[in-house]
């Protein structure tokens, strides 16, 4: 049965205390604001701020009781989660408290499905804020509850195996980390005393890509290149993409033909507020300018090269600056130091981490096939 969001749910906002009155703040009441959702968020128990009595009195807050779905309505609209705890919130959501009709936890899921298309019925000019008119008057279909339990349960049966093959990829990570420690030590600080150079001097060539214009359609058809973005940089052997271009769209861009067995890097991302995407490619491709290619000269191993580059992912990262998006000075990342044990030592600890890679590829490869199943119910489901 079709329902509007407005019928089955009642809709509250929140709004922050003003923050120059200091009796307002570092209470023991929780406050949240949409910066604390992000994509893997689902039970909510604790807030990163807290107000106090005073602070919800003064300010008139609505308690947001346990269970109620945390929904983001501007900067950005579209974050999700649900509320572990009654707390309160800033000016930045539309929450909804469920009636008995619908589960808590199968509006969430609706709204997960639903991002780009709320993010449609955003009105602003200065940034999109989604209104409690328009969000009331959301239709969705509603199962019997205990359907909804059920499609509830599935979906979160596969989120718990994603999250399984996502542990075990970074425990074979760490244990290639473990291991390049123990045999070189700390990289950054160089502790077992290797010789040193830059990464500007130990490769090569270091080049970034480009994007065929997407006004050329010719550039993209029956494209059998991989055109690689941070989009695809999520494991850190490269076979495929996303998107494909073909050698015309090669010929008439910066793009550029990258060798099997080179080192790339995401240098300008927003995902680089988290993690530093590097991977190595098992067949020919090309990049975004996103991206750099680095190919390493004699005197390093591109195993050795991108599992150090990894190494420094703190200390690189610690430099990352925004200006119109996240990105990694390229001049200092060039200039950066880098070891150089023997190439024999590199050349075991390379085999070392093959034998670990081929573990990684075939958890890869499982995860892969959950999140196509995970993707194909949400479409069943949610249409």
């Amino acid at each position: 049965m079709k329902y509007q969001i407005g019928e089955i749910c009642e809709i509250v906002s929140g709004s922050t205390p003003k923050t120059s009155i200091a009796e307002y703040w570092d209470g023991n009441v929780k406050w949240i604001t949409p910066a604390e959702l992000d994509d893997d968020s689902y039970v909510i128990q604790d807030t990163v701020r807290k107000i106090t009595e005073l602070g919800v009195k003064k300010t008139g807050l609505t308690i947001l009781p346990k269970g109620t779905v945390l929904f983001s309505s501007r900067a950005p609209i579209g974050k999700v989660a649900i509320a572990g705890c009654d707390m309160y919130c800033n000016q930045g959501f539309k929450n909804l408290i469920c009636s008995d009709v619908i589960s808590n936890k199968y509006l969430y899921w609706y709204l997960k499905s639903k991002t780009t298309y709320l993010n449609s019925l955003g009105r602003g000019a200065t940034f999109k804020e989604l209104s409690k008119k328009i969000l009331a008057e959301v239709e969705l279909e509603v199962p019997h509850i205990k359907r909804q339990n059920e499609i509830v349960q599935k979906l979160e049966r596969l989120c718990s195996i994603k999250k399984k093959r996502l542990e075990q990829l970074q425990k074979l990570d760490e244990l290639i980390q473990a291991r390049f420690v123990e045999m070189f030590g700390d990289p950054v600080v160089n502790d077992k005393g290797w010789k040193i150079d830059t990464v500007e001097k130990l490769c090569k060539e270091i080049y970034g890509g480009g994007t065929p214009s997407k006004s050329h359609p010719e550039y993209y058809e029956d494209g059998n290149i991989p055109w690689v973005s941070s989009k695809d940089m999520k494991t850190d052997v490269l076979n495929d993409s996303q998107i494909k271009i073909n050698q015309l769209g090669v010929d008439n861009s910066t793009a550029r033909m990258v060798p099997v067995n080179s080192v790339i890097m995401v240098i300008r991302s927003g995902i680089l507020k988290h993690t530093l995407p590097v991977a190595i490619n098992v067949v020919p491709i090309t990049v975004n300018q996103d991206l750099k290619v680095f190919i390493p000269n004699e005197r390093l191993l591109t195993r050795f090269l991108a599992v150090q580059f990894k190494m420094h992912e703190k200390d690189i990262l610690s430099g990352v600056r925004a200006v119109t998006a996240d990105n990694i000075e390229f001049n200092s990342l060039k200039q950066r130091k880098l070891i150089v044990p023997p190439i024999e030592l590199q050349q075991e600890f390379a085999d070392f981490a093959h034998q670990v890679n081929k573990s990684k590829v075939e958890i890869q490869q499982a995860l892969e096939k959950t999140q196509l199943l995970f993707d194909s119910l949400m479409q069943q489901y949610f249409g």
